[in-house]
């Protein structure tokens, strides 16, 4: 294949030289003679404001090459979205391309606090806009055929990641993330309106989740999120590490994640149904989760384990009435069907949480779940976690190892729950199910932690079946 070295365009490795032009040039050089490397070369950081990547061609990042998002706000004028204009702009693009490729041993560095305001101690201060938020994605890439990202550094977003929007035939391979764990809305991987998708081996810290599913109103032409394996990866969030949702108006469905390692997580796995969208046929095995409490400010209260169908709040704000449907002033919330946990190992200040509106949870099956819940910071603790909801956000009330709300077709297969030497009065019932119909537990190995809380507690429930 060709080579287009940047340097060959006019790229200067200064730190004041903004080379967007030249990073452009060579790619669409690339681009118009049938394809190729566009290489960043070893050795040497490059600055530049926003550049688009082109069909058939490979952006090769050097090792210890880095490319650095200008800090300079006023050059990123594209917003990341259709339609909300107050989320983001993009840095590194690209849509309705084929066969793109980013790999190469070097770094992509979004610069992210550049575009913070002050820092306090959970999270940076964003800084007011009026219309378009500046803060840069660093890459947005929308309905590509054939997409490749190997290798590759990550770091230091200011928003979003990698955002992959109605994609098809994705492979993310052996790539690092290093995100800021203070800045908000710091995901790692977003996954929206794509398919046939293989995320494995990488490496991701992210503020906000690492690895999120998503099918945002915005793409709805683009289809569902489908059909996706995420295997041999380490995550660490002050949010969720692998959350579906919250943003789901068409489908999320055909997922299995397997062999992964959670720590340091405020959250573990997360299915957070807010809109109208299905969730269905996820596999979750082999996993370990590590999870502790973070401040209010990160959505999460160290569940390890968490399943929610609720819908959005109707009061007009961020989270609200532009994400629904076209003329509806009201959501509605769609069905979570069809979920197995099998081989999870978690330790957590908190404990698993399945809860919704009436009808939306079925068919959840945990096998060999081993939960062990223990206090380990100074954060309040007895708080399960519904934002964004328009029921409670935060709810208080006593932690259970499995709390099991509204569901039905629950099954706990050889399940164990142990309290930990730090206990708390909030910390209460081994399995505490409210609505809940068609429960089976087998073999289920747990006690209450405390004398005054019976070991399981069944309110208003239907068919119960304990072996």
């Amino acid at each position: 294949m060709v080579e287009y070295n940047i340097l060959d365009f006019g790229a200067v490795a200064e730190e004041e030289n903004d080379n967007s032009l030249a990073f452009q040039a060579a790619i669409n050089r690339c681009a118009e003679n049938g394809g190729g490397y566009v290489i960043v070369p070893s050795n040497m950081k490059f600055m530049t404001g926003p550049f688009s990547l082109k069909s058939n061609v490979t952006l090769y990042v050097e090792t210890n090459a880095v490319i650095l998002a200008n800090p300079d706000e006023t050059v990123y004028t594209k917003s990341a979205f259709r339609e909300n204009l107050g989320e983001g702009t993009i840095w590194i693009g690209g849509e309705n391309e084929t066969n793109i490729c980013i790999e190469g041993n070097g770094t992509i560095d979004g610069n992210g606090i550049a575009f913070m305001g002050p820092e306090e101690k959970a999270a940076y201060i964003l800084k007011e806009f009026n219309v378009i938020d500046p803060r840069p994605h660093l890459l947005t890439l929308v309905n590509i055929e054939n997409l490749l990202i190997r290798d590759v550094t990550f770091k230091n977003s200011a928003y979003w990641c990698l955002h992959i929007v109605g994609c098809d035939n994705v492979k993310i391979e052996s790539v690092t993330i290093l995100n800021n764990l203070k800045i908000r809305n710091g995901d790692g991987i977003d996954l929206d309106h794509s398919r046939n998708v293989r995320i494995s081996n990488c490496y991701i810290e992210s503020a906000d989740d690492c690895i999120c599913f998503k099918t945002r109103r915005e793409y709805d032409e683009l289809g569902p999120t489908e059909n996706v394996v995420v295997s041999n990866c380490i995550m660490t969030s002050t949010s969720c590490s692998i959350k579906l949702g919250s943003e789901n108006m068409d489908a999320i469905r055909n997922v299995i994640v397997s062999n992964c390692i959670i720590k340091n997580s405020n959250r573990g796995i997360g299915i957070q149904n807010r809109d109208e969208g299905i969730v269905e046929n996820i596999i979750f095995d082999n996993i370990i989760v590590e999870g502790r409490l973070f401040d209010d400010v990160w959505w999460g209260k160290a569940e390890p384990i968490y399943i929610t169908a609720y819908k959005r709040k109707s009061e007009n704000n961020k989270d609200s009435n532009w994400r629904f449907a076209k003329g509806q002033t009201e959501g509605k919330v769609g069905e979570v069907r069809n979920i197995k946990f099998s081989n999870i190992f978690c330790k957590s200040e908190n404990g698993v949480f399945i809860g919704g509106e009436e009808n939306k949870i079925s068919g959840i099956s945990l096998y060999n779940v081993s939960l062990e819940i223990e206090k380990s910071t100074k954060y309040k603790g007895n708080v399960y976690d519904l934002r964004p909801s328009d029921t409670i956000g935060l709810m208080e009330t006593n932690i259970s190892g499995f709390h099991i709300d509204s569901a039905d077709d629950i099954l706990l297969s050889n399940c164990r729950l142990v309290w930990g030497k730090n206990s708390e009065p909030y910390f209460s019932h081994a399995l505490a199910f409210n609505n809940a119909s068609n429960i089976n537990i087998v073999n289920f190995n747990g006690e209450s932690a405390q004398d005054q809380f019976e070991p399981h507690k069944f309110n208003n429930c239907g068919e119960i079946n304990i072996k």
